[in-house]
């Protein structure tokens, strides 16, 4: 009877640890505000129109060439495969509870690269790279891209993290 006691103690002793730490990392979840919401800092000129750079580019369009008859020849329809969907749109690639306003059809937008921007988007944090950082901001390495950019695509012809990044640059001309 005494081991019995001793191994129900060390269960719920595991188990509230396993509690106390799911809570916490819980609390330090980040929620995807979406492109529109960046958009309202990051499209002013002197800042480099941001915005209307990554708009311009394929990311902000990689939704809508998941409509191509070139995409319907590796699925049926690709606009609502997972697989698809999952490096074609930040809203499919993340966790639905983290969700607060973001659509597919933005493509992969700011937050898919920068991180969810719930708590870095106030301007009194952003002005901070330490502050911002420490609220989720991520400053993409060449990780991040290769979470898409690889083998397991089926239209992959190679990365090169350099060129890639010279094409879609964004840059605030403000923290140079």
């Amino acid at each position: 009877m005494k081991g019995y006691a001793m191994n129900f103690k060390k269960a719920l002793l595991i188990a509230c640890s396993l509690f106390l730490v799911v809570s916490l990392s819980k609390a330090q979840d980040y929620e995807y505000i979406g492109a529109a919401k960046c958009k309202m800092c990051h499209n002013k000129a002197p800042k480099g129109s941001q915005y209307d750079t990554w708009k311009a580019g394929p990311h902000a369009k990689a939704f809508e060439t998941l409509a191509t008859a070139e995409a319907k020849k590796y699925s049926a329809n690709p606009q609502t495969d997972a697989k698809c969907l999952a490096c074609h749109s930040t809203y499919h690639s993340a966790d639905e509870d983290l969700m607060y306003t973001i659509k597919a059809e933005e493509g992969v937008s700011c937050e898919s690269c920068h991180g969810p921007g719930s708590k870095y988007k106030s301007m009194a944090i952003m002005k901070s790279q330490e502050k911002s950082l420490a609220a989720g901001l991520i400053l993409p390495e060449e990780a991040v891209c290769k979470k898409c950019h690889n083998e397991k695509s089926p239209t992959f012809k190679g990365f090169n993290y350099a060129e890639y990044t010279a094409k879609i640059a964004h840059d605030d001309p403000t923290t140079e």
